[in-house]
């Protein structure tokens, strides 16, 4: 880890042609730095209306600023083809935190309260109290990155 590198821990969700939309994400976000990938998990929608979610986490070790992190996450979404707002999600990638190292991140208060669907994948990979969760199971994912789409 070089001086400028920085570290972003994002949540990601897609409910509408998920592995598709995962396989998009993740080769974007590993071309921008070195990742680490939590396992996705299979969670209800949080309002209770439209299909169940992919949820995953991820942390990017990369030597872009905040501003150009936050740019390319939206680019992203919009290649996708993200439509907001709308039920049927392409992809979500939301910025959790940032910093140097895990020890001193600071969390992205426009997204507080985590939900579950971030604090129990984001956890996996950072054990950090605030994402600490129990009594919830969710289902995980058989997911292979770069899968040949089925049905």
């Amino acid at each position: 880890m070089s001086a400028n590198d920085m570290i972003f821990a994002l949540a990601l969700a897609s409910n509408l042609n998920k592995q598709q939309h995962f396989n998009l994400a993740y080769q974007h976000i590993q071309s921008w730095g070195e990742l680490e990938l939590s396992s996705i998990y299979q969670i209800p929608c949080r309002d209770g209306v439209g299909h169940e979610y992919w949820n995953a986490a991820c942390l990017l070790m990369t030597q872009f600023t905040l501003p150009e992190m936050q740019l390319r996450l939206k680019q992203l979404e919009r290649l996708s083809g993200r439509v907001r707002p709308s039920h049927q999600i392409s992809l979500d990638v939301d910025l959790i935190a940032w910093g140097n190292d895990l020890s001193t991140m600071q969390w992205n208060e426009k997204k507080q309260p985590f939900a579950l669907d971030v604090k129990i994948p984001l956890y996996e990979l950072w054990p950090h109290h605030e994402l600490k969760v129990t009594g919830c199971i969710f289902p995980k994912v058989d997911f292979k990155l770069g899968a040949v789409l089925s049905g």
